[in-house]
């Protein structure tokens, strides 16, 4: 045997023995047998890549802790003050089980009198937002998954600056993939002027290398604990004029009232993780304010995947199944875990008005390709496709029954609902229900139906090859 000979077979077996304990790793962790079985036959059928495939994308998570359950504790115990010290809360029957799977799993605790503002362009939140920050006294905190460096970008900046140079507490937390193009000139200049500014677990080789899938995608703003802002919008200049000839079209709650509460602690948690100071003063739980009085029931539930569960996920589902006259959804990604996929089929299967918005075209080519299949599927159990065509519609939300809908950075996708950190706030409210049911009946006057598009329309088989091929990819787009 030669030397070349040698060297090729330690490298085999060297090869083999890492295959087979990646292989063992996959079985122990005990999922779906299906995922199981694609991940073996990755390992298997593709040498080499498949380990890097499984490195990055694959590894599973959910029971991984970066967060002790002390500190955990801690960063709960002044909302949970608050929550106790409200009166006459009650929760509606209709909904107690979900607001209780909410409140057991990830102690999203349920705040009543909310004050609740709609903004569906960047034309009318972006402007609201700086008035906000103008007016901030004591502290302004951001969790954003992408802080552009371009004429919005550095309109928003100098205004935390300004803020921060009035002695005002400037907290900034972006993701460092989402902001992988900006240069960190723009991250010096805000730090330099006295804001603090973290990104969200860094891709740096080789560490936090296999997280690099892993990423913080909510969009949540606090200022001064009095007010929040939670919905789809990033920080950039496209989220006001759109891309190229397509205008942007996306949704942002404005929340004053006890669900602030709930939003600053989604935002001290994560804190705590890209910073290690545990901030649990009650100078950022300020007295409510009490001339809010209107019941309306409000819940921040976000999702991770290193929480044991899927909170929002589990949310999208029960809201799926209990409904009993409707549920309206809106996403501009439309690639389903199976039980969001079965709980949309059963419920249009049973009766329920099950409609969904998807943008006529997608900003992801291969997204729109993999969403293809799935869209098709949902229509043959009777739900109502509609492709939004006045632009690119990037919003994300759900309203059912007139009586509970939920805004915030999720999308109908395996990303959102199993890879990424989130942050949506569920209402339990008819107004907010309302008004949220409205922007969907005026998206849906822009829309034509999947029939009006796809009734004459014959696919070849190379093309519905092609889209069930890229729907393999689901997971990982």
């Amino acid at each position: 045997m030669g030397g070349t000979d040698y060297i090729y077979w330690i490298f085999y077996v060297a090869y083999v023995a890492v295959d087979i304990v990646v292989m063992l790793k996959v079985v122990m962790d005990n999922r779906q047998p299906s995922k199981t079985m694609a991940w073996l036959l990755v390992l298997w059928a593709v040498p080499f890549v498949g380990i890097l495939l499984y490195f990055f994308f694959g590894q599973n998570t959910r029971k991984e802790r970066l967060i002790s359950e002390r500190s955990l504790s801690q960063l709960t115990k002044r909302s949970m003050f608050e929550y106790i010290e409200q009166k006459d809360l009650r929760l509606p029957e209709a909904h107690r089980p979900l607001m209780m799977l909410f409140k057991n799993q990830s102690m999203a605790l349920p705040f009543k009198d909310n004050e609740v503002r709609i903004y569906t362009s960047g034309y009318e939140f972006f402007p609201n937002l700086l008035r906000e920050i103008s007016l901030a006294k004591k502290h302004i905190h951001v969790d954003i998954y992408i802080f552009e460096d371009d004429e919005l970008g550095n309109l928003i900046a100098d205004a935390l600056i300004d803020r921060a140079e009035h002695g005002v507490e400037v907290r900034v937390i972006y993701d460092d993939v989402g902001c992988l193009k900006v240069k960190n000139d723009f991250h010096e200049r805000m730090r330099n002027a006295g804001i603090e500014i973290h990104p969200f677990m860094p891709v740096k080789f080789p560490m936090f290398t296999s997280k690099a899938n892993y990423r913080n995608h909510r969009k949540i703003i606090v200022i001064d604990g009095r007010v929040g802002f939670v919905g789809g919008m990033n920080i950039a200049t496209r989220y006001v004029k759109g891309t190229g000839t397509q205008p942007w079209r996306d949704t942002v709650t404005r929340v004053t009232g006890g669900a602030v509460y709930g939003l600053q602690r989604a935002f001290l948690v994560d804190w705590y993780f890209v910073d290690r100071t545990l901030i649990t003063n009650q100078s950022y739980y300020p007295p409510l304010d009490h001339s809010i009085n209107n019941n309306c029931l409000a819940q921040v539930v976000t999702s991770s995947p290193i929480t044991l569960w899927p909170d929002i996920m589990q949310g999208y589902v029960r809201i799926l199944l209990e409904a009993k006259r409707y549920v309206y959804m809106e996403t501009p990604y439309f690639l389903p875990t199976e039980p969001v996929l079965f709980a949309m089929r059963t419920a249009a299967l049973a009766g329920v008005d099950v409609r969904l918005i998807v943008p006529m075209h997608s900003d992801s080519k291969i997204v729109e390709w993999a969403s293809a299949s799935y869209i098709s599927e949902v229509a043959e159990a009777g739900v109502k496709v509609y492709f939004y065509q006045a632009g690119f519609n990037h919003s994300k939300f759900l309203v059912s029954d007139d009586s509970i809908c939920t805004c915030g950075s999720t999308n109908v996708d395996f990303r959102s609902f199993e890879h990424d950190f989130e942050a949506n706030v569920f209402f339990f409210d008819e107004g907010v229900a309302l008004r949220m049911k409205k922007i969907f009946l005026d998206d849906q006057a822009l829309s034509p139906t999947y029939d009006e598009i796809f009734a004459h329309a014959h696919f070849s088989f190379r093309k519905r090859l092609w889209t069930s091929i890229i729907r393999l990819l689901s997971p990982l787009l």
